[in-house]
């Protein structure tokens, strides 16, 4: 049996939503990410989160996620939704799985970029001869980091909404 809770909905919602916006335009919307904030803060006020986390918690995590990629930001290494969606994750998830999510998040981002560069190698060749669109610029569009954490924070809320998931 599968726990669905409304706080697993708009969390679930929030993450796809991330997902999509990124993928699509490589941008997040700030008023996207205040409002997954709000929520997750929201949540942890009634424990009812994914992580079931107090509002403390929550605030404490969400500083944790802010500060640990802030660096990457600062040097231009990643851009300043990528920081933010990984605070809000923190948020709603807590401390303990944000180490998981950003290895998760930093692998795909690893091979997002190894795909560009062999595509790019090939002259925009796949490697079964169908032709791979190019974005509209025709050129680097970067990674789109926020999905690469937005995914596997899907995958974290499937095992907790199992019984006897991740915990």
């Amino acid at each position: 049996m599968i726990s669905i809770n409304l706080s697993n909905l708009a969390f679930f919602a929030w993450a796809v939503a991330v997902a999509v916006c990124d993928c699509r335009t490589r941008r997040v919307p700030n008023l996207l990410v205040g409002a997954g904030l709000c929520a997750a803060l929201a949540a942890s006020a009634l424990h009812a989160g994914p992580a079931h986390l107090g509002i403390l918690h929550a605030l404490a995590a969400a500083a944790v996620g802010l500060a640990a990629l802030m660096p990457f930001f600062v040097l231009g290494m990643m851009g300043a939704a990528d920081v933010k969606v990984f605070a809000v994750l923190g948020a709603w998830c807590g401390m303990q799985p944000l180490l998981y999510l950003w290895i998760v998040a930093s692998i795909a981002a690893l091979v997002h970029s190894l795909v560009r560069l062999v595509v790019k190698r090939a002259g925009s060749q796949a490697f079964i001869g169908y032709r791979i669109n190019r974005v509209s610029s025709g050129e680097w569009r970067g990674t789109p980091f926020a999905a690469c954490l937005a995914v596997p924070a899907l995958v974290w809320l499937a095992f907790q909404s199992v019984p006897g998931g991740l915990q």
